[in-house]
């Protein structure tokens, strides 16, 4: 037996008929899809409201020649260790860096990391994308 299941939605013309365009402008195949990647996009933001489990990256520009810049973001990054599985250091130009860090763990400890990162003089653009772990 599948694990699919179907059901049947009631909706106003004019609402299924934008959702149709807007789902055709993003490449979707069917309804289902978006519909699923819509119920995953909810289920993920009551997750991070609520504190769970979360994984993702923190991606990050900065000048490395700030003074105490790149101690000040290693030691934050100690500080949150047990979030972080893994970094990848890429020098962009003489006095450019852009860091990925990995992380997985509780939403509000890893956004309180990717805020302490930000808020440092040097860092020239942060962004932190997480996803749901199961």
């Amino acid at each position: 037996m599948s694990d699919l299941y179907r059901f049947g939605i009631s909706l106003d013309k004019d609402l299924i008929e934008a959702f149709d365009r807007h789902i055709k402008t993003q490449g979707y195949q069917s309804r289902s899809e978006a519909l699923r990647d819509l119920i995953r996009e909810e289920l993920l933001r009551k997750t991070r409201e609520e504190g769970g489990t979360v994984a993702g990256a923190i991606v990050m520009t900065y000048d490395h020649h700030k003074r105490e810049l790149v101690n000040r973001l290693l030691d934050i990054q100690h500080d949150f260790h047990d979030l972080i599985i893994s970094t990848q250091h890429v020098h962009l130009d003489h006095g450019n860096c852009l860091e990925v860090i990995a992380v997985k763990g509780s939403a509000p400890k890893i956004e309180k990391l990717a805020t302490n990162l930000k808020v440092l003089v040097g860092v020239k653009h942060l962004n932190l994308s997480v996803t749901a772990t199961d």
